[in-house]
């Protein structure tokens, strides 16, 4: 039993490191944001991203323990990478679905680290810790679910526009330069290519 408190710990401890690097992500994607909405989300996601690593600490008291300087490996990878997405595209609706695909990302890790975490503080008989956890979790999923409404509803159709607007030029251009039969060739050859 004791291992697997230690186990529970340890999960904690990586967890507060997650959430803490998550934030500083959020705040460099909030930079990046266009739309409104994701921006508000984001806002809304950075604070309770801060009140869900109090209650990490809380959990980590409630076993005699505390954060300590652990460093979430994994949630470092999935900042870094979201770091460079951000840096391959220009400010726009693309971009804003390039923030929620990481942020998703992220989501998906602490549904999966914390879904764990409140099985074994349920196993071991942590039933407060297992109560913080559960919320946290509750609340990730939820973060998931807005996260896909908000792409259905606003960006995706947003990009769509965006990237159809850039087709039509594309087409207008092509004509313009004598058009014909090279002119859809060449937009073939496009379509094709990727």
């Amino acid at each position: 039993m004791d291992e697997l408190k230690q186990m529970l710990i340890d999960q904690l401890k990586d967890a507060h490191s997650a959430e803490r690097q998550a934030i500083q992500g959020m705040r460099r994607c909030l930079r990046k944001a266009s739309s409104p909405e994701l921006k508000s989300g984001l806002e809304a996601h950075i604070a309770q991203s801060e009140e869900q690593r109090e209650r990490v600490e809380q959990a980590l008291q409630q076993l005699g323990s505390r954060a300590g300087r652990k460093v979430c490996e994994a949630m470092r990878g999935l900042v870094e990478e979201a770091q460079h997405e951000l840096e391959e595209h220009d400010k726009g609706p693309v971009l804003d679905l390039v923030i929620v695909a990481s942020n998703q990302r992220i989501e998906h890790y602490e549904i999966a680290a914390y879904g764990t975490m409140a099985e074994l503080a349920k196993a071991t008989g942590q039933e407060q810790v297992a109560q913080l956890v559960a919320g946290i979790l509750a609340e990730e999923k939820q973060q998931d679910e807005k996260l896909t409404e908000l792409t259905r509803s606003s960006l995706l159709p947003l990009a769509l526009e965006a990237a159809g607007s850039g087709l039509e030029e594309d087409e207008e251009d092509e004509a313009e330069e004598g058009g014909g039969s090279k002119g859809r060739g060449t937009r073939s050859r496009k379509r094709s290519g990727g």
